[in-house]
């Protein structure tokens, strides 16, 4: 029997960008990269069919560097980076936990794992 999933809803700060994840939060991704650790992303990876995106897609920025897979997605009206399409699994998504409206980071029993992202080529099979 497979496992029923939460459904957490996220925007931007200025709510043009919205979406919408089914994933179950007992870990988030800390990166130390030169992006991630300058804009405090939190990532969550999340499946293709259990991501979608509700509104403000004509509002979507992205932004690569480097190797150029990774696809960093913010608000072009509030600059607010909501999600990622990941380096390490393109075909996946990233949200950013801190992005989600109906998601308490304090009380929540989350386990924080830090991943060195500065180092990526020697780190990244540890991405699990």
């Amino acid at each position: 029997m497979s496992q029923v999933l939460p459904t957490y809803h996220g925007s931007c700060h200025c709510g043009e960008v919205t979406f919408e994840a089914r994933v179950a939060i007992e870990r988030v991704t800390v990166c130390n990269c030169s992006i991630c650790s300058k804009k405090g992303f939190l990532h969550q990876r999340v499946q293709p069919g259990d991501f979608r995106l509700l509104s403000g897609e004509g509002s979507l920025g992205t932004y690569q560097f480097g190797s150029m897979v990774a696809r960093h997605h913010f608000c072009t009206r509030c600059g607010i980076h909501v999600f990622t399409r990941p380096r390490a699994a393109p075909e996946l998504y990233t949200i950013n936990v801190r992005c989600l409206d109906d998601f308490d980071l304090a009380t929540a029993a989350v386990d924080y794992v830090d991943f060195d992202g500065r180092n990526w080529e020697a780190n990244a099979q540890k991405l699990g």
